[in-house]
């Protein structure tokens, strides 16, 4: 795989846009959810949540990836494969992961289960980047950022996937914004030790 266009999109924070204030609602533990349009079987969400934690300690634990299982109720597997040969040298990327993930969904009247096999693409404690080598979807990319927000650490998750099996995308999204915010709370749970 090429992975030049990556940097166009990953690029180290400055020490200004490094801190973020979180708003009211995310202090309390709102989990806030968009959900935007992406095709015509796909859908596309972005989910941001403060966790009282520290940076460091956040990223420590995303990073464990094996972990994902206790994040999210559908994943059923997460294993981290070989690394990807040809890791970008003098860049701000911190070399390529490549994952193996299985999730098994009941989706309205369907039970499926769906895999990939994904490069992962990390900035230190910033941001990481997945995108899709191959598996159960015609496209697959999820981008997680943290942000310095007070004492704690604000985390934002951006996804967007179109499944190889013809659902139409008002039902993807409407069951992503559903599932997403409990699943971004368990995610909360687990990091924070609840």
């Amino acid at each position: 795989m090429s992975v030049p266009f990556l940097l166009d999109s990953i690029e180290p924070a400055s020490n200004n846009a490094d801190t973020q204030r979180p708003t009211p609602a995310l202090l309390q533990g709102e989990i806030l959810v968009e959900t935007l349009s992406h095709s015509a079987w796909g859908g596309a969400v972005t989910a941001q949540m403060y966790l009282p934690l520290r940076r460091d300690r956040v990223w420590q634990q995303l990073t464990d990836y094996p972990r994902w299982v206790q994040y999210f109720p559908d994943l059923i597997r997460s294993e981290v494969l070989n690394p990807v040969v040809g890791a970008i040298p003098e860049s701000p990327l911190q070399g390529c992961k490549r994952l193996y993930q299985v999730a098994h969904k009941a989706f309205f009247f369907l039970s499926i289960q769906v895999e990939a096999y994904l490069n992962v693409f990390e900035v230190v404690q910033q941001q990481i980047k997945f995108r899709l080598e191959k598996g159960s979807f015609t496209d697959f990319a999820a981008d997680l950022k943290l942000q310095d927000a007070g004492v704690g650490t604000l985390l934002t998750y951006e996804v967007q996937a179109t499944p190889t099996i013809p659902v139409p995308s008002i039902f993807i999204e409407q069951a992503i914004k559903l599932d997403l915010p409990a699943n971004m709370d368990r995610m909360r749970q687990v990091l924070c030790g609840s």
